[in-house]
This record gives C-alpha cells, sequence and structure tokens, in this order.
C-alpha cells in the first residue's frame, strides 16, 4: 500500500538553471580571452620579422614613369665616311620610378641634349651598325644622363633606363 505524505515538498529552483548559465557563459569568455593571449604571445612575432616584411613593401618596385623627348638628335659622320654623307637620327624616351627624377630631367634638358650630342659625334659610324654597338651607346647616353643629374641635383635616384624609340642611319 501507498502512503501520501504531506510533509515533503518537491520545489524547483529556478536560480540554480541561471547560476549554472551565468558560470557556463563566464568560463566561456575566460577561454576565449586566454585564447585570445596565447595567440598573441605565439603567433605575433617579433620585431625583426616586422621590419623584414617593411623591407619587402618598400622593395616593391613603383610604377614605372617616361618621358618622351620630343626632338631627335640628328649627327653627321662626315669624316667617317669616304667622302659620303652618313647621317644618325635618334629619337628617345628615358624612365624613371620618381617623378621627381623626371621633372629634374626636363628641367636640364638643354644640358643634356647637349651632352648627348656632344657623346654621339664620338662614336664610329660601322661600330653603331651593330647591335653592341647600338646597346652601348644606350648604355652610355643613360650614364651620360644620369652624371649630368648628379652633377646638377641632389636626387637621390637616377633614370633607370633609356630607351631609343627610332634610330635611323644612312
Amino acid at each position: 500500500m501507498a502512503e501520501e505524505r504531506d510533509d515533503i515538498e518537491v520545489v524547483e529552483e529556478k536560480d540554480g538553471n541561471k547560476t549554472k548559465l551565468l558560470i557556463i557563459v563566464i568560463s566561456s569568455l575566460m577561454l576565449a580571452v586566454i585564447a585570445i593571449i596565447g595567440i598573441m604571445l605565439v603567433g605575433g612575432g617579433d620585431d625583426a620579422e616586422q621590419d623584414e616584411n617593411i623591407e619587402n613593401v618598400e622593395n616593391v618596385k613603383k610604377a614605372a614613369i617616361y618621358y618622351s623627348v620630343d626632338d631627335p638628335f640628328i649627327v653627321n659622320f662626315s669624316e667617317q665616311s669616304d667622302e659620303a654623307v652618313r647621317y644618325m637620327q635618334v629619337k628617345m624616351k628615358v624612365m624613371a620610378r620618381e617623378q621627381a627624377v623626371i621633372d629634374a630631367f626636363t628641367i636640364h634638358l638643354p644640358a643634356i641634349q647637349h651632352e648627348l650630342l656632344m657623346l654621339f659625334y664620338s662614336q664610329n659610324y660601322d661600330e653603331l651598325q651593330t647591335s653592341e654597338g647600338t646597346k652601348a651607346l644606350q648604355q652610355q647616353s643613360l650614364e651620360t644622363i644620369n652624371r649630368v643629374l648628379k652633377s646638377e641635383t641632389s636626387l637621390e635616384n637616377e633614370l633607370e633606363a633609356v630607351y631609343f624609340t627610332s634610330f635611323i642611319m644612312q
């Protein structure tokens, strides 16, 4: 037979569920904070690595800036050509990676043109008819221009290239 007892009360604890939920939330937040601190300590890297990354960004080449010299250079080789008049006409463009270098080039263009004409006059007609002679003249042109720019300005950077966009010999 079953006895009934009135002295036992079943009481539901609503505060107990809230306490458990609060403990779970606080422990989750603490774990997240500890994980973030651990990631920062382990994966943060050192200053040398950050400096290397900065250097890599600085080593990325800037975009090329081209400038076209409007007037062609015309040189005659009358003394080298066995009494036949020989001419060379050169049109060129220059390339730098900073606008300041191009600006300096345009400011000092008269001096640069003079030095290039002197360079072109000193060339041997027969040597310029070879690919090696033309490439050597191109390199000499670059060196001449950079020499003038260094003597006239305080720029750290230089022109990177000289391109002959037209090279005619007759």
